[in-house]
């Protein structure tokens, strides 16, 4: 009875999933913004009409305060306080040894991930740039259910009120993927939980697993290896095994010591070293420290065989441990001679386990692919990031031919920047790493490093000409990296007494979330550009003007078009404890939730109207921070404040009305200090935001329509 309970129960959550439910679409690419370098977001004009076919994601990290409460110990500040201090490992100003660091602030400070207030940001956020999905880093074999299930939360109750939030999906462990899954499959996707984020690709809602580590179920040898037994060129180093059951793969972890054109080749001989040839394969470009597969159709009977890597180009070799006792089946070979080494291997034979076969069937399963360099291995892969220029990842459906010419691609990655040094996998903390001003194959010096993102240009360009169905962005909000000596096996590493791998500072970092003060929101904005460039714009349809009565009845607005709105649910509280043991933070800005705004013009175009209307009763009239109307009369930044040349305090108008939660007032173009009706304005409506505010402020406080530093544009006759 309970399991049939549980059955209804899921059931129940997809269905609801799939309702129709009402969408509060704010049409956010319409919307126009200039970012603090001046650059303007592209309209439909630039990029043309949407295009459906084009999804993005977001990776996004679940770990703040989930690792200790120490710090936050902030990079930047400590090598502003002692540029030197990266030379001195014993200094007082670093965290423990390994202890996450900050390479800077987030411009919502040091969060945890239960934080309402950001998590609530970081859904209209990421929603208003175009994002589709985020998909969850859980690649160190933990879940974090105390951070996705708030998130979960909070973006359900925006969706309450109609608005779109992205979807979501996890990232599993590259490797060793089936505890992880299994949580998640357990303790989340079984029950039906927040049905309706699971994001769906091609039917079913994805994960970025190895599949292949599902279908066949290890069962032998998988050991801690810690000797990587080297085959010179031309050389081999092997292992006699026996297999105890049937077996439809054998698996091989092969080092490369960071380098990345390396080509080996497996084969399987019966029983030793001599014995009849079963199997072989040559493997291209081996990934550093990857599991390589042979694999057996119909299965190979249970007994005894002998397994040989041999080294075709470059390093390779084999990890391995000193022979012990407990493995008297094993026997490890060099050049076909007896060691006292054993090798770690993965033998592999269908699963028969029933919960396993039902998680092999619910998913849409692609196959992470952790290395910069190599490309994909096979279909049904994805990046996660790559050096430029990145590669394109395709389906079983649309194999490359033996040009390499694929007919569709499925999946690119585009990111900030990445922890590759001197073409290998490194450390973000070298100067010679990819940092975000790295492009033409180069980082280029400090004095010539900037906020344009050079990187991440050359990186969407390459996406612009492999065309993907898919781009996977790195990242949102990782912002934290542990503390590594010089000794740390990176390649980099060995240069400074103090390494960071995945984030070190402003320019060595990979976050897009807004920092504080450095390139502050540049790279949002950035981001923005290149999603509407990818996915397309809707056109902004020009006012269908009414005369209006400043009456406070509001009937004469019903037919003016088009209604300008914002997200329901934006100005929230905060109270929250943030990273570290005594720290809170508390934002009581968030007022009256702007929802609507409309624009008209009088017939003899002297006068301009002004509508907005909120979720409740507006509030607060009479303080000082009260609803405010910015106006950029000439569509130029340059001029005024974030380009606004008037700000119109309604409360001390004399043609202004209210009533309950509308306001309307009419504004003599004149006192726009404009000769007659511009062809356009953009404005925006603020409430809880001082009169001088900076970009922050349209970030973190009150609310404003549109959201952050965007304009609507009202497109006049």
């Amino acid at each position: 009875m309970k399991r049939l309970v549980l059955m209804l129960s899921f059931f129940l959550a997809v269905l609801t999933a799939f309702a129709e439910t009402p969408v509060w679409d704010v049409q956010s690419d319409t919307w126009t913004a200039t970012d603090g370098l001046g650059r303007t977001l592209p309209d439909a004009a630039e990029v043309g009409q949407p295009k459906p076919d084009k999804q993005i994601g977001m990776f996004y990290f679940l770990w703040h305060g989930r690792h200790g409460d120490q710090g936050p110990f902030d990079i930047s500040k400590i090598l502003t306080k002692d540029p030197a201090v990266i030379q001195n490992e014993n200094s007082p100003l670093w965290g423990p040894l390994y202890a996450p660091h900050h390479w800077s602030e987030s411009v919502f400070n040091y969060y945890v991930g239960e934080d309402e207030y950001v998590l609530r940001k970081h859904a209209v956020m990421l929603a208003d740039a175009g994002v589709d999905v985020i998909i969850f880093d859980v690649t160190n074999q933990l879940t974090y259910p105390e951070s996705y299930r708030p998130l979960c939360k909070v973006f359900s109750e925006l969706r309450k009120d109609g608005n779109k939030t992205p979807q979501i999906a996890f990232l599993t462990p590259f490797w060793q993927p089936e505890k992880v899954v299994k949580e998640l499959w357990k303790d989340f996707y079984s029950k039906g939980d927040y049905a309706d984020l699971w994001y769906r690709w091609k039917g079913k809602p994805l994960i970025l697993a190895d599949k292949n580590l599902f279908v066949l179920a290890p069962y032998q040898y998988d050991f801690q290896s810690k000797i990587p037994s080297e085959a010179a060129q031309g050389h081999s180093v092997g292992q006699s095994f026996v297999s105890e059951k049937p077996m439809e793969q054998i698996a091989v972890p092969i080092p490369t010591w960071a380098t990345n054109d390396s080509s080996a080749t497996l084969a399987l001989y019966e029983k030793t070293p001599g014995g009849k040839k079963l199997s072989s394969k040559k493997f291209e470009n081996i990934c550093d420290n990857h599991w390589y597969a042979l694999e057996f159709t119909p299965p190979l009977p249970a007994g005894s065989y002998y397994l040989e890597l041999t080294n075709d180009k470059g390093k390779v070799g084999w990890w391995s441990t000193l022979k012990e006792d407990k493995f008297p089946e094993l026997q490890g070979y060099k050049d076909g001679k007896a060691v006292n080494e054993v090798r770690s291997l993965r033998l592999a034979a269908e699963t028969d386990d029933p919960e396993t076969k039902k998680i092999l069937d619910f998913f849409t399963f692609r196959k992470p692919q952790p290395d910069y360099f190599a490309g994909p291995t096979g279909p049904d892969q994805w990046s996660w990031l790559e050096v430029h220029p990145q590669h394109g990842f395709y389906t079983s459906e649309n194999i490359p031919d033996q040009n390499g010419h694929c007919k569709k691609i499925e999946q690119v990655s585009v990111g900030i920047g990445q922890n590759a040094v001197d073409g290998k996998l490194g450390v973000l903390s070298n100067p010679r790493s990819h940092g975000r001003s790295f492009h033409n194959g180069k980082e280029p010096p400090p004095e010539e490093q900037d906020f344009t993102g050079r990187n991440y240009i050359e990186q969407w360009n390459r996406a612009f000409e492999l065309d993907p169905e898919f781009v996977f962005i790195t990242g949102w909000n990782e912002w934290i990296a542990g503390r590594f000596p010089r000794t740390a096996p990176f390649h980099g590493s060995k240069e400074q007494a103090v390494n960071f791998v995945d984030q070190f500072n402003r320019e060595y970092s990979r976050d897009i979330e807004p920092m504080t003060g450095g390139h502050q929101d540049l790279f949002y904005y950035q981001m923005i550009a290149f999603n509407r460039k990818f996915k397309g714009a809707r056109t902004i349809e020009p006012v269908k003007r009414q005369d209006i009565t400043i009456d406070g009845k509001f009937d004469d607005w019903t037919n003016v078009s088009p209604e300008f709105r914002d997200t329901i649910g934006d100005p929230a509280h905060r109270n929250s404890r943030g990273w570290g043991k005594d720290s809170q933070y508390t934002n009581e800005t968030g007022r009256n939730d702007i929802i609507a705004a409309k624009v008209s013009y009088s017939e003899k175009k002297d006068t301009l109207y002004f509508y907005v209307r909120t979720k409740e009763p507006i509030t607060g009239k009479g303080e000082p921070d009260w609803l405010q109307l910015r106006i950029d009369t000439d569509c130029d930044a340059e001029t005024g404040k974030f380009g606004y040349d008037v700000v119109i305090k309604p409360e001390n108008g004399t043609n202004v009305s209210l009533n309950a939660n509308e306001l309307e007032l009419a504004v003599p173009v004149s006192a726009l200090k404009l000769k007659e009706l511009p062809k356009q304005i953009l404005f925006k409506w603020t409430d809880g935001i001082k009169e001088n505010a900076d970009w922050p402020d349209f970030t973190r406080n009150g609310d404003t329509a549109p959201n952050d530093r965007y304009n609507y544009r009202a497109v006049l006759p």
